[in-house]
């Protein structure tokens, strides 16, 4: 009887414990699919034209304390302002870009300009090129995000034939799309 009670009292341990190792593993994975592990500091889109366009360039993202850092060096564009944007997919495929879906807005906010309080996590506003057609850019972003679950890592960024006019809904009326590129990791090595 002695025996019988202490394999029951073994296998209650055993059987607790398994239960207790399966509810931690389950709380670890749903804590590392809620909070990425990821901590890229740096990430890059090369640029390159839409068909009948001249595009290229770089679009540059570093995490600093205080936000995103982004840097753009374009060429090819038309002299002016143009919609520049991430856009919800690194897929520029299309001739004319428009496998890069729409703008990058997993809040499903409105449209706005870079420095709204609330806007699609895409909208980085305008870059205007000078009569060469060549366009820089180096402004600091508070939306823009390299980890966690809004990362624009995997995305596109999208620059537009026309100005962003910061208001109409769901793009800003910018025109087509006239170059793409995909943000992938930077080697910060280089």
């Amino acid at each position: 009887m002695k025996l019988l009670k202490n394999v029951f009292v073994a296998l209650l341990l055993t059987v607790t414990a398994i239960g207790c190792a399966q509810q931690e593993a389950e709380e670890t994975k749903k804590k590392e699919m809620a909070e990425p592990a990821t901590k890229h500091s740096q990430a890059v889109a090369v640029v390159h034209a839409t068909a009948g366009n001249e595009v290229s360039g770089t679009v540059t993202f570093t995490k600093k304390e205080k936000g995103v850092r982004v840097q753009a060096d374009l060429s090819g564009l038309s002299e002016g302002k143009h919609g520049f944007h991430v856009h919800q997919y690194g897929d520029c495929r299309a001739d004319d870009g428009t496998s890069a879906g729409g703008h990058y807005n997993p809040a499903d906010n409105k449209h706005a300009g870079p420095d709204a309080e609330s806007r699609h996590v895409g909208d980085m506003g305008n870059i205007e090129a000078d009569a060469d057609g060549n366009a820089t850019i180096d402004y600091m972003d508070s939306t823009i995000e390299l980890n966690g679950a809004d990362s624009i890592i995997g995305r596109g960024v999208v620059l537009h034939g026309g100005a962003d006019d910061l208001e109409s809904q769901p793009s800003g009326a910018a025109g087509p799309r006239v170059g793409c590129g995909v943000v992938g990791i930077a080697n910060t090595g280089m």
